[in-house]
C-alpha cells in the first residue's frame, strides 16, 4: 500500500426509521461535500424521546478521507 494520509471527521445522522438508516443518511450526506470518502467507524448511538416515545435514531460516526496531492 502506497504511503498516504488521511483526516478524520466526525458527523451525525438522524433517522425516525433506524440507527442504521441514520448512518447512511450520515454517509450519504457527507460524501456531497468530502470526497474519496474510505472508512465509517460508528462511535455512538442514542435516541430522542418525547412523551415516552422514540422520535429519533441517531448515529454518531468518524468518517475517514484521503488528502490529495
Amino acid at each position: 500500500m502506497p504511503e498516504s494520509v488521511y483526516k478524520v471527521v466526525e458527523v451525525v445522522g438522524t433517522s425516525s426509521e433506524s440507527w442504521e438508516k441514520a448512518a447512511k443518511i450520515a454517509v450519504e450526506t457527507a460524501s456531497k461535500s468530502l470526497r474519496d470518502l474510505r472508512v465509517a467507524e460508528v462511535v455512538d448511538q442514542d435516541i430522542v424521546i418525547n412523551g415516552g416515545k422514540v422520535e429519533a435514531f441517531r448515529t454518531k460516526l468518524k468518517v475517514s478521507f484521503k488528502y490529495e496531492d
